[in-house]
């Protein structure tokens, strides 16, 4: 039996982009495309405090999604404080 030959990973990864990119443009609306995901994912703060009466677990949630998002601006200012650096 023959062997199949694999793309390189640079092969790959240019044929992945070029169809993540085909994929966007025939997409309306890519904020409803995404919605499901976001919604999903700020739905975890909440469900960090699910035994909460409902204003505490929205209130505390916020303050977890918002942490989440301040250390993710410190980590990527870091990143970029090394790379300039370099």
């Amino acid at each position: 039996m023959a062997r199949v030959r694999q793309p390189s990973p640079t092969v790959r990864s240019l044929k992945a982009k070029a169809a993540a990119h085909t994929s966007w443009a025939k997409t309306d609306d890519p904020s409803a495309r995404t919605a499901p995901a976001r919604a999903k994912f700020l739905d975890r703060f909440e469900q960090q405090f699910a035994d909460l009466p409902a204003p505490e677990r929205i209130r505390r949630a916020a303050h977890a999604r918002k942490a989440y998002f301040a250390n993710l601006a410190a980590k990527s200012a870091e990143a970029r404080r090394r790379k300039a650096a370099s």
